[in-house]
């Protein structure tokens, strides 16, 4: 808040907060004095406002005398007086007050008691009650800058330093105080604020005493629409046109049009006197003289008036004449001397209309050189600035106080350095300073300053708080008590002084808040070392110097310079080990640390104190001296003593600890693990390896460089606490079981992944997948810290390090590193074999003799000199060459066997004569594979013969391989160079391309006829050695051999094997059948030749060809072909089959025959003809998804199938098809693609079929956002997706099912927002968080739409932490805002997350125990001492004064409710409480006594005893429609509210029928044994105490967890309390916090015993309730299958019933009830709820039909009950005459069921007439029954008439009754 004392600078305003909106014009005024040379020399006569000491300047005097001059003197501070009505403009708007820019440059302040007595009114409530009225607004809503406003100065004071303060008041009741009632006349232009809203508008507050003025609603419509459509508020200050007067000004009606107000004028005719006339006002004027220091004006025919030279018009000036008719407006009137002054401009001439400009471009700039424009004694200087805009300098600035002012250098023309330190709105003018001190201030307002810069300033204070130090002329910084010294200071006064000037560096600036913090530690002041100012600084080694912010058991927090800060691991703290770091540390210490890494984005840094250049050698001294253990995680030397089966023995350094590194340790790499086993031996020593665990006599060591990496850079967790879900930690498999793996981690701790989530691909046997020791990435997907386990995932999807060329590159030059490594051990051995070996590396080549050729056709070589070498080329590697014993042969080396001592070598002409081509890095070759290794393969570049190496896993957890992925010697791969030279390995590095770019194995040069994948018929390939002469368009005849899917094989005559393809079968195919089928094997065929294949090369040979007489026959037998005496030979001139291709265009549709699914590639391959062949996509085959899974089930091999044409493609020998339609991707098609990559919080890339991309953004990948929008999405998923548009190169496509199966009308829970057309004013609207800025959080609405919420329209609670917004919502969290307002030109929305707005919780949640936001609090400018302790001793003392009066009201509502139980009993009636009515049972404030008969509102229904209860929830009065449940939200407030009712918390009442005796024993219903009258109320007292025990225990102020811990320390004392589990997620989910309200509930069903059935249903119906609300209808389904597994399932489908209705989700309701009604259809239970379901629902003709199902399924014992059951349901919720009917007929049938006509009875007093009631009552006495029931019914009739009857009526029952009574002793006498 700008407080009292920053007030004016002598003689100015004081420095403004630079204006928000900048609004910036072309300046037209600043020609304003453009006149004429005479005019401009006079004007310096002007005489201005200046500091009283300035000495009187004599001043040469022209034309114009002293009086003229005084009389246009330009208003200072000096002449302004209490009382004086002034015009002024808005110029800043706090939370407390606003500042006003006055006329000439003045500046003054309105306080928020000031606006008007209504507003004033509501802010005391809102003290009073300390919590934010909701139709309270604040002022930044009620103003804003620009507007102007009529004042009155209410005071004009002096600060202690002698600044003068102007205090402004805004209320009418001070403005318009000079008006009376009498003197309103309509026209008048008046200004009010909006006092109170009424029904047909509103009443303004005029201040007029005794006139009441109104504002009618439609007067203020207009103004309405214009402002958006925000209904005015209290305190609104509006313009005001009076339109009538009635009863001599005592009411008054107003009105606010934009127009009527902008061209309202003055007139004689509203007697306005110079008493009352008031400043806004516009007149119509005439110019009465001109002088050239302004001009005088005549207005209102009798007043004149002033207008100096800055109110000129600046378009005009210089050529106003005498009695010219002007406009003007009026700027202020003084009390005393009654002097007006007004302003020609005309800004001001149209009421109501705010001023655009608002500041000026440069404030602050130093400008040199600018030419004085005018000089004026007593007022200042005008300057004219470069881009010809008039600026002006104050008397008090054109010096410095303490220099003799010398007025000569001022004469126009003169140049000055000065500096723009202001704007006046109200002269649109810049104010300039010459002041030495203001133009060399460092800085002149905070947002010049920023963190880590050194500033200089004056001590000014000294507080509990800090020390406060003046930076610039505006600015004040605080040094907390921390940061006065490197060390804490406990007398600080002794050393700092007030004055003393101090060197600080700036720790944060927050320019918005006004606050600036420093520090004055020597240490950081001086430091040389680059300072960390944000985490992007922040690069891996670099050294500063920071301070410890807090010291934590796991390390210290270091913080630096705008607010950044990172940790220091415990194992970072020193090169010693640091047990307890609270020790060694302190907060405050400066310290030196090091950059050891730092992820910018999430806002986390790692640091070390051990500064790297001398660790080790400190290590190294410590190790002597002290510590003979070894600790766990520490890294050491060690010497390998020797070699044990499962590993190596070896001694610690330097004190030969002994130690056992296990064999798969030595490596990452599991194939390298055994080979450094065999080649290290005794004596070896091994650097760097780290200590897994330690016990008494047993240290277990690893070698393994992931992990020694991970523990260096401080990225592995010490223990459950440190762990969350999400993580990504390095470790080793320990144990392979069926269930999983156990994955440990280097502290020790393990974990489990499980079989499910191991791997993407489908594990069979888990140890196919993994062994044991293996390094492996882990995600950890759950933690339990109480037991101690974690569950984590292996899949590669989960667990990307990054890009996976980076890592499979890495992974490769780890391993021949590795196996460098043990060539180097290899060359120390003696034996002259192995040296040889160690010396061989791949690409060598050899000259060898061959020694034998073996029979599996590989060779041989014979050793040369060494013996014992063993050399050999495999049968592929020979290449093809014939050899021979003794035979010389060039090899070259393809890799060494280091185990086996086996060279591998090849002969292949290509590798051993490697052409000498200059190979580019990152270039893309294709190359063959030569040898693979487990980890590695070797290929040989085509082009040249280099040989490369490429790593066949692309992660550590990549090691499984289907057969069909597996590489094999001779195929062919794509790979891309990373080294273009051979290095010491002798092999190029390079990474292989993608699996789809392989190619199989070729034998044949000559095969681009042939598909890759071909297989060749067997039958065709017999008997070819025959040869024919048959010749094209030959008839022949044959047998049918056999059928093949594609074609059919006949032998012809003389055993020529023949073929018929599926295309030459039929003339014309029919879609889906497979023409092969109609010929059968034996049958015999004519058919005539069109083409002959040649056997080798596959192609279709010319007849003229010489090998023709050697091909297969190809043959037709379509009727077509055989009539004609023509024929159609197959093309064989254009031998290619690209160009046969090429006579197909794109869009033809082709019939083809399915020849095989290739499962690898993902495609169909087909054939057209028999000489092309065509593949189909998966992608392209339908658009189900049923068919993508199983295309197997749908296509069958040899069916024909129509397809499309999708591209020839030129390069290949086959035709891309498709079965959907041309795929040409255009805008609004429907198409299926595949997941390629999922980017968090942003989206998809999704892959099409031929290389085309698209992005679906995350409000496009569902209908209903989600919390977790892409959770269901992984790469290799296959989607529908819309295409939204083509421009660019991706396509935009969206997944909303509305959009890919519009058909469908789903409902759309979140509309699509692409611009701000899609959005409304007062829209509730889901979206996501974008990021958290200074000035509000940004938040997307749609892919383009982004809207920002204000802090105070974030949250009702006001963090003192920024860092709380960051943390509470990340980027990517899921919320609702209401929009406020639209800005369509800036494009810009304004939203609110108020719980107010939204209806949705809050974003912080209560438990963070935060300040609730009042509006005093809710300021722009955060002061410095907000921080102090006193702040927070208030903040608790308010919450034990609210927690009180919680409490108060709570225990006070428990009195209320206590005389309810009694009154239930009396009536002998039972209380049933119901789900659905949790609501009014828990929050006691809502309490009532209980409804009364006729007003049965559904909150708790009383039956009579014996009457069997309905298993309904409220029975809803006659006549009131249902109002649709609103969802119920959860809250915690004296107890916690759910959507299960109490009833269902079980101990309550036990849900049990009691009926009343019938003579007959029909009581089917009672299966129960009958329990006397005395049971039955010991049960029922029973019951009550533990309802009340319930309550007291919800209400028991003493039982109010306000935490986490708290409610764990409940339910660990009550574990089977199903209560406190559900208030525990109750508390969660307050919090939004869902996932942990499914946790607590997961621990609630592992908790509760079993015993305890109903106690664990709670929790169930709890969890359904919480998926409905807040899950997906999967995660619904999902726990409601479990919870039918584990309860008794009709229970559990009943809740779920109930849920659904509840909810609004009658789809599903009527769904469950029909899978009940099949499942249980024994239990009438269901039929009767189903029946009101129905009812409720308004189906009533359905209703009956279940009735009737319901008869017939149920045995017959049960019907009588179910019928009277339904004629209920018909009474409450149908049709009472059915009703009626149904009960009449029941009672003609069985006439003695006493327990019906008792249900009758009720029904129809509670629904019928008196007489109806009667009537019933007289038909029951008059039954022969039992002389017990008897009575019973002359008892009930005689109580009705009691309570409805008079006195006569109820003798009549007593008179009926007796004669029934003498009736029967008279037929027993008989």
């Amino acid at each position: 808040m700008a407080t009292m004392e920053e007030s004016f600078p002598r003689g100015g305003t004081r420095k403004p907060h630079k204006s928000d909106k900048a609004f910036q014009q072309s300046v037209e005024q600043d020609n304003l004095f453009d006149i004429s040379t005479e005019q401009e020399s006079t004007k310096r006569k002007k005489n201005q406002k200046g500091p009283a000491k300035t000495k009187k300047l004599k001043v040469e005097k022209r034309e114009s005398s002293k009086s003229i001059r005084e009389k246009f003197d330009i208003l200072s501070i000096e002449s302004l007086c209490e009382g004086m009505r002034i015009l002024g403009c808005v110029k800043e708007v706090n939370e407390l007050e606003l500042v006003i820019s006055l006329p000439n440059g003045l500046q003054g302040f309105v306080q928020v008691t000031e606006i008007c007595d209504a507003y004033t009114k509501k802010l005391s409530e809102q003290v009073a009650q300390e919590e934010p009225l909701k139709d309270l607004a604040r002022l930044p809503e009620l103003f804003s800058p620009g507007m102007l406003v009529r004042c009155v100065v209410s005071s004009l004071s002096v600060t202690e330093k002698g600044k003068k303060n102007v205090k402004l008041s805004l209320n009418p009741k001070n403005v318009n105080e000079v008006l009376s009632a009498e003197a309103l006349k309509p026209g008048m232009l008046l200004t009010g604020t909006v006092s109170s809203l009424e029904d047909h508008g509103y009443l303004v507050d005029i201040g007029v005493a005794g006139a009441r003025a109104f504002l009618p609603l439609q007067k203020a419509q207009e103004y309405i629409r214009q402002n958006k459509g925000a209904k005015l508020k209290v305190g609104q200050y509006l313009n005001c046109i009076i339109e009538e007067v009635k009863g001599s000004g005592g009411v008054v009606s107003l009105s606010i049009g934009h127009s009527e107000v902008s061209t309202a004028i003055a007139t004689e005719e509203h007697n306005w006197t110079l008493n009352n006339l008031l400043p806004g006002l516009v007149v119509k004027a005439q110019v009465q003289k001109v002088t050239p220091l302004g001009l005088t004006l005549n207005f209102l025919s009798f007043f004149t008036g002033l207008v100096d030279f800055m109110h000129l018009d600046p378009k005009k000036a210089g050529k106003y004449f005498s009695n010219q008719a002007v406009r003007a407006c009026v700027l202020c009137v003084h009390p005393r001397t009654r002097a007006v002054r007004l302003s020609l401009r005309p800004v001001f001439l149209q009421p109501g209309r705010p001023l655009t400009r608002l500041s000026c471009q440069h404030l602050g700039a130093v400008l040199d050189n600018v030419p004085v424009q005018g000089f004026f004694s007593k007022a200042g200087a005008t300057f004219r600035l470069k881009d010809g805009a008039l600026a002006y300098a104050r008397l008090s600035h054109l010096s410095d106080p303490k220099n003799v002012f010398n007025p000569e250098t001022f004469k126009p023309g003169n140049t000055h350095k000065c500096r723009i330190i202001d704007y006046s709105q109200m002269d649109e003018l810049a104010l300039l300073s010459l002041r030495t001190s203001v133009i060399e201030a460092q800085y002149l307002r905070y947002h010049d300053i920023k963190p880590g810069a050194l500033v200089k300033g004056t001590v000014l204070t000294i507080k509990p708080y800090g020390m406060l130090v003046k930076v610039g002329e505006q600015i004040r910084g605080l040094v907390p008590p921390m940061h006065l010294a490197d060390i804490l200071m406990k007398n600080p006064e002794k050393k700092y002084r007030t004055g003393d000037e101090v060197k600080c560096r700036v720790l944060l600036c927050d320019p918005e808040a006004r606050k600036l913090m420093m520090t004055l530690k020597k240490t950081l002041v001086e430091s040389k070392l680059p300072a960390i100012t944000c985490y992007a600084d922040a690069k891996p080694g670099l050294q500063t110097h920071g301070f410890i912010l807090r010291v934590k058991d796991y390390g210290c927090i270091v913080k630096f310079y705008n607010d950044v800060q990172g940790l220091v691991p415990k194992h970072e703290l020193s090169a010693e080990y640091v047990p307890d770091p609270e020790r060694v540390f302190y907060a405050g210490q400066v310290v030196k640390v090091v950059v050891l890494n730092c992820e910018p984005s999430k806002e986390r840094m790692l640091l070390s104190f051990k500064l790297l250049s001398d660790s080790k050698k400190e290590c190294a001294g410590h190790n002597q001296k002290k510590r003979r253990a070894v600790n766990v995680g520490q890294l050491v030397d060690v010497k390998v003593l020797e070699k044990t089966k499962d590993g190596l023995e070896v001694a610690v350094l330097p004190h030969n600890i002994p130690a056992f590194l296990p064999t798969p340790h030595l490596s990452d790499h599991v194939a390298n693990g055994p080979l450094l086993y065999h080649w290290l031996q005794a004596g070896d020593t091994l650097h760097r390896v780290l200590c897994l665990s330690q016990s008494e006599r047993h240290v277990l060591l690893c070698r393994k460089p992931a992990l020694v990496s991970t523990v260096e850079g401080g990225q592995d967790p010490k223990s459950f606490s440190e762990i969350h879900p999400g993580m990504l930690l390095i470790g080793f498999v320990k144990s392979i079981k069926d269930y999983g793996v156990f994955v440990q981690f280097p502290s020790g701790l393990s974990g489990l992944a499980p079989k499910a989530i191991m791997s993407d691909k489908f594990v069979t046997s888990t140890s196919d997948h993994f062994v044991e020791g293996q390094t492996v990435v882990a995600k950890v997907t759950n933690v339990d810290e109480e037991k101690q386990r974690m569950l984590l995932s292996l899949r590669l999807s989960d667990c990307t390090l990054g890009d996976l060329a980076t890592t499979s590159l890495l992974l490769l030059s780890q391993c021949l590193e590795e196996r460098q490594g043990v060539r180097s051990l290899m060359s120390n051995r003696d034996s002259v074999l192995i040296q040889t070996l160690a010396e061989m590396t791949p690409g060598m080549v050899l000259d060898l003799e061959v020694q034998e050729v073996l029979e599996d056709g590989s060779v041989l070589f014979s050793e040369g000199p060494v013996p014992g070498l063993v050399l050999r080329a495999n049968r592929y590697h020979r290449a093809g060459q014939e050899v021979e014993s003794g035979q010389k042969k060039k090899a070259v080396i393809l890799n060494v066997d280091m185990l086996k001592l086996e060279v591998h070598v090849s002969l292949c002409h290509d590798l051993v004569n490697r052409k000498a081509k200059k190979l580019k890095k990152g270039s893309e070759h294709q190359a063959i594979v030569q040898h693979l290794e487990e980890s590695f393969a070797v290929a040989s570049l085509v082009e040249t013969g280099h040989l490369a190496a490429f790593s066949l896993t692309s992660h550590l957890n990549d090691t499984f391989r289907f057969d069909s992925e597996k590489l094999h010697v001779g195929q062919g791969v794509s790979l891309t160079l990373k080294t273009t030279e051979p290095g010491v390995t002798g092999l190029l590095l390079a990474v292989e391309g993608p699996a789809a770019k392989r190619t199989m194995r070729q034998t044949r040069k000559d095969s681009e006829a042939v598909d890759e994948d071909e297989e060749v018929d067997a039958t065709l390939v017999v008997g070819t050695v025959k040869k024919h002469t048959l010749s094209i368009g030959d008839m022949v005849t044959g047998t049918v051999k056999s059928i093949k899917p594609t074609h059919v094989v006949v032998t012809l005559a003389d055993g020529i094997i023949g073929c018929i393809h599926a295309s030459h079968i039929l003339d014309d195919v029919p879609a889906g059948t497979s023409p092969t089928a109609k010929l059968k094997v034996g049958k015999t065929v004519t058919a005539r030749v069109i083409g002959g294949r040649d056997v080798k090369t596959f192609k279709f040979l010319p007849i003229s060809h010489p090998r023709f007489i050697r091909t297969i026959p190809e043959l037709s037998v379509r009727p077509s072909e055989l009539e004609k005496d023509g024929h159609t030979a197959l093309n064989t001139h254009s031998v290619s089959p690209l160009e046969k291709i090429k006579q197909y265009q794109a869009g033809q549709t082709v019939t083809c025959f399915l020849k095989k699914y290739n499962v690898v590639k993902k495609w169909l391959e087909v054939e057209i003809a028999p000489d092309i062949r065509g593949r189909i996509p998966l992608l392209l085959t339908s658009l189900s998804f049923k068919v993508l899974k199983h295309p197997d089930k749908k296509f069958r091999i040899g069916q024909a199938l129509k397809a499309t044409v999708v591209n020839p493609d030129s390069s290949k020998a086959f035709l891309c098809l498709s079965l959907i339609g041309p795929h040409n991707l255009e805008k609004g098609e429907v198409a299926m693609g595949r997941v390629v990559k999922v980017t968090p919080k942003k989206g998809l890339t999704v892959s099409f079929p031929f290389g085309k991309i698209g992005r679906v953004s995350i409000f496009h990948v569902s209908d209903s956002y989600s919390e977790t929008p892409l959770e269901d999405f992984t790469p290799q998923k296959v989607v529908r997706c819309y295409v939204l548009s083509t421009a660019g190169h991706v396509l935009t496509l969206s997944l909303r099912s509305s959009r890919t199966n519009p058909e469908t009308k789903s409902k759309i829970a979140d509309p699509e927002i692409n611009s701000l057309k899609d959005i409304r004013e007062g829209q509730l609207l889901r979206g996501y968080v974008k990021s958290v800025q200074p000035h509000g959080v940004l938040f997307g609405l749609g892919p383009s739409v982004v809207g920002l919420a204000q802090y105070p329209h974030v949250s009702q609670y006001s963090p003192t932490e920024k860092a709380l917004y960051n943390r509470h919502l990340p980027e990517g969290k899921l919320l609702t805002a209401k929009v406020l307002s639209l800005n369509h030109q800036k494009n810009l929305v304004e939203l609110s997350f108020l719980p107010g707005d939204t209806g949705k919780p809050d974003v912080f949640p209560a438990s963070l125990g935060l300040l609730l936001l009042k509006p005093e609090e809710r300021r722009i400018e955060a002061e410095v001492d907000r921080e102090g302790e006193e702040e927070r001793k208030k903040n608790q003392k308010r919450k034990e004064k609210r927690s009180q009066k919680g409490q108060e009201e709570a225990q006070l509502s428990s009195k209320k409710k206590e005389p309810q139980k009694p009154q239930a009993k009396k009536q002998g009636k039972r209380l049933r409480l119901e789900s659905g009515s949790g609501q009014e049972r828990v929050n006691k404030k809502q309490k009532k006594a209980a409804p009364s008969e006729g007003d049965d509102s559904g909150v708790e229904v009383y039956y009579r005893e014996g009457e069997e209860e309905i298993e309904e929830t409220s029975v809803l009065p006659k006549g009131k429609p249902t109002r649709p449940a609103e969802v119920p939200r959860l809250q915690l407030s004296s107890g916690f509210v759910w959507d299960v009712g109490l009833d269902s918390l079980t101990p309550a009442l036990p849900l049990r029928g009691e009926s009343s005796d019938s003579e007959e024993d029909e009581k089917p219903q009672q299966s129960m044994k009958k329990k006397s009258k005395k049971e039955r109320e010991l049960e029922k007292q029973k019951a009550e105490k533990e309802l009340s025990r319930i309550e007291e225990a919800l209400m028991d102020p003493g039982r109010q967890p306000e935490s986490a811990d708290d409610f764990d320390r409940l339910v660990l004392s009550s574990p089977n309390s199903s209560i406190l589990w559900l208030q525990y997620m109750a508390f969660h989910l307050q919090a939004t916090e869902i996932e942990k309200a499914r946790a607590v509930a997961e621990r609630a069903l592992k908790t509760i015993s079993f015993r305890e059935e109903q106690e664990k249903l709670n929790v169930w119906v709890a969890l359904l309730n919480l998926e409905n609300m807040y899950g997906s209808q999967e995660s619904l389904t999902k726990v409601f299958e479990r919870a039918v597994q584990y309860n008794e399932p009709l229970k559990v489908f009943l809740h779920l019933a109930d849920i659904y209705t509840k909810s609004e989700k009658f789809q599903e309701a009527g769904e469950l009830y029909n899978r009940m009604l099949k499942r249980f259809r024994q239990e009438k239970a269901v039929w009767i709820k189903y029946g009101a379901f129905l009812l409720r629902r308004g189906q009533a003709g359905a209703s009956h039909r279940v009735m009737q199902r319901a008869l017939e399924c149920l045995p017959v014992k049960e019907h009588v009950d179910v019928i009277a059951k339904f004629a209920q349901l018909e009474f409450q919720l149908g049709d009472a005459e059915r009703a009626k009917a149904i009960f009449e007929n029941m009672l003609s049938t069985y006439p003695k069921r006493t327990d019906v006509w008792s249900v009758y009875i009720d029904m129809i007093i509670k629904h019928g007439s008196q007489k109806e009631v009667r009537d019933i009552f007289e038909r029951v006495i008059h039954l022969s029954l039992a002389p017990k029931r008897m009575k019973f019914f002359f008892k009930r009739y005689l109580d009705y008439e009691k309570q409805h009857g008079t006195e006569k009526d109820v003798q009549a029952v007593k008179a009926k009754a007796l004669e029934y009574v003498e009736a029967k002793s008279s037929v027993l006498e008989d």
